[in-house]
């Protein structure tokens, strides 16, 4: 049995971008941990939404742990550093933000929790966040930080796969000729938001067509942030296949030889 510790940074993050992998090396028989290194006291809800007097942060802590019910994780736990908003708003600047945060500090709470797992293997986000959010990158940085300080063998960046985006908004246009999706190619275009990365770098392609229900149920969790009636929980089936049926890593440490299909590296059963 292997350990993995998903690394996220707000509870929400670890449905869209791993719950299927996460749910399959769960079904499989391997132990996963969920870290996150904010609550996501930054996030838009409803009005309405939260009772009176409720905290946004406690609301997604909550939904965390349906979440993680949902996908088969055995623990969760928390930095306990602030969400730090989008880029360029002024949360960015909150002494207690993670954007904020000493990374050797942030790599030590961290690494304490790989410690205490054993972790095989660690997951974190690639070198822009997947689209440019302050606390994805700190993710990137404070995840490879801690893999170094404790010798996680490990480590995978969670990653969008520009290319299959690109199919499916060329995809969404054939059916709906009003449909505008973003430039991928020119992210000067998108406020210098650059999407996920080139299938050239991607070392690793788990399908999880099989595990799409726990995946999509880990979604619906978190109804704060992805309502019943959103975009992601609204689509058919076969679409919402096409859109998560695959989740795409990028094998950085030790480097990927190749084209790989899982999660655990040959030797990491």
């Amino acid at each position: 049995m292997a350990t993995i510790v998903s690394f996220h940074a707000h509870p929400d993050d670890e449905s869209i971008a791993t719950g299927g992998t996460l749910a399959r090396a769960s079904g499989e028989g391997h132990r996963v941990v969920l870290v996150f290194g904010t609550r996501g006291e930054c996030g838009e809800v409803a009005d309405g939404f939260l009772a009176d007097g409720e905290a946004l942060g406690d609301r997604r802590a909550q939904e965390v742990e349906a979440s993680a019910a949902a996908l088969g994780a055995h623990r969760v736990e928390f930095l306990g550093y602030r969400d730090s908003g989008m880029m360029g708003e002024s949360t960015n600047d909150d002494p207690d933000c993670f954007w904020k945060a000493d990374p050797e500090e942030a790599a030590a709470r961290l690494g304490e929790i790989l410690s205490e797992e054993t972790a095989d293997v660690l997951t974190v986000y690639d070198d822009h966040g997947g689209y440019g959010h302050p606390d994805h990158i700190q993710v990137h940085r404070v995840g490879h930080r801690a893999a170094e300080l404790v010798g996680t063998p490990h480590v995978y960046e969670s990653t969008m796969n520009r290319d299959h985006l690109r199919r499916v908004m060329e995809a969404a246009a054939t059916d709906d000729p009003d449909f505008e999706g973003p430039d991928l190619d020119d992210p000067e275009a998108n406020g210098g938001v650059e999407f996920g990365s080139p299938e050239s770098v991607i070392t690793t392609t788990v399908d999880v067509t099989d595990w799409l229900g726990a995946k999509r149920a880990s979604m619906a969790a978190h109804a704060s942030q992805i309502p019943e009636d959103s975009f992601f929980l609204s689509l058919p089936d076969d679409a919402f296949a096409m859109a998560f049926g695959n989740e795409w890593f990028i094998r950085t440490s030790p480097p990927a030889l190749g084209v790989e299909d899982w999660l655990l590296p040959a030797g990491v059963e």
